[in-house]
């Protein structure tokens, strides 16, 4: 009998010894909290978060904000294709303009031990608690393209530049219209641009303006509309249906009786597809210059019917690229080039940037640019 009960108390001993060793790393790893005791580094991360260390660990997650536009998805597959042949595992997310949603996919990639995050938001000012749960474990933050405001938690910005891209559109119409020798002509312009929580918006409208405001301010340039301010111009999730009615009224309430319209500063293709809808709709004259960004096919197939004069060509196989070598150099415990640390302020802190040249394409050489560099093929243009 003593036997028996000294054998069932050795059992207990050691079932409760075992179930001991096993509480000690519960901790993060299974969403619990972090034990008081954890070694904590001068930044209040887990040692072991630290994105230089070599602990075979390779996963990269990266969160586009939407498949609507056709440039997220040539984004996403760029970057993908191009992780993975550099011998990283990549967890791709697309969120559906949905914040909630992508809030979410950020959340399951830090769980998931993602050691760095690229991130094209869809409000940059929406993803400060999340940020806050990525820089807690040490992972690094790339912001694609849309710069993630107001959060400590951004280590670096990857973009073209933004500024530059709204500066050629001005510069565009200002040559098509030879607006420098104008004399006393007069031509009329309207403003379409993108959505309010993109700061890349500022960019773009503010870089346009820059070159354009001069002609608004001397009459050279006449908006009938009177809608020339940013938040008015602005387009929620740079919706082409949303431009498009937008651009209907502006049609109807102020060209309807044969009034010339000779320019459309439109920030990007989607927006400029709306105007180019309305116009094909509901205007009689004479089709004016109007601008765009990112050569989406339906865009470039207008820019050769005539339809849409130019847009910018940002190559996302560059950005990819950039982002990709950032992505190596940090993984390797290193520092990744840059070249831009006075620009984007977060409202938190500069954040050292790379930014890609942006070219603008127009029917004169978006054969060059997109067909002959692969880009594009000649069947998917016709």
């Amino acid at each position: 009998m003593k036997k028996k009960f000294l054998g069932v108390m050795l059992s207990v001993a050691m079932v409760a010894s075992l179930l001991a060793g096993c509480g000690g790393s519960s901790g993060t790893e299974s969403g619990g909290d972090t034990p008081a005791t954890e070694e904590k580094t001068d930044e209040g991360t887990d040692e072991s978060a630290d994105t230089g260390s070599d602990d075979g660990n390779k996963l990269v997650g990266v969160a586009m904000p939407t498949k609507d536009l056709q440039r997220w998805n040539q984004d996403g597959t760029n970057m993908q294709k191009e992780l993975e042949a550099a011998g990283y595992e990549v967890d791709l997310q697309y969120a559906s303009n949905e914040i909630n949603t992508q809030v979410s996919q950020i959340e399951n990639m830090i769980s998931n031990g993602c050691k760095v995050l690229v991130v094209a938001s869809i409000d940059g000012d929406s993803l400060g608690t999340v940020m806050d749960q990525a820089k807690e474990k040490g992972i690094k933050v790339i912001a694609y393209d849309r710069l993630i405001m107001n959060s400590p938690a951004v280590s670096y910005y990857a973009t073209f530049d933004n500024y530059m891209v709204g500066k050629k559109q001005g510069e565009y119409i200002e040559d098509k219209l030879d607006l420098k020798n104008a004399g006393d002509k007069k031509y009329n312009i309207e403003f379409v641009t993108g959505d309010p929580g993109d700061n890349n918006v500022n960019f773009f409208f503010g870089g346009a303006m820059d070159v354009l405001q001069p002609y608004l301010d001397a009459g050279t340039l006449v908006c009938p509309s009177g809608q020339t301010d940013k938040d008015t111009v602005a387009t929620v999730n740079w919706d082409t249906e949303k431009a498009q009615s937008r651009f209907e009224t502006i049609l109807a309430s102020n060209y309807s009786d044969g009034t010339q319209l000779d320019a459309v500063l439109a920030s990007n293709d989607s927006t400029a597809l709306g105007v180019a809808n309305a116009l094909a709709s509901s205007y009689e004259g004479k089709y004016p210059i109007l601008t765009g960004q990112d050569c989406d096919i339906a865009s470039v197939k207008n820019m050769i019917a005539g339809k849409q004069s130019m847009s910018i060509f940002k190559d996302t196989r560059t950005l990819a690229s950039k982002v990709v070598e950032m992505v190596d150099a940090i993984m390797k415990g290193g520092e990744p080039e840059i070249n831009d640390t006075e620009t984007y302020d977060n409202g938190d802190h500069v954040v050292p940037s790379y930014l890609c040249e942006p070219v603008f394409a127009d029917v004169d050489n978006y054969k060059e640019l997109l067909v002959d560099s692969g880009y594009y093929s000649e069947d998917e243009l016709k």
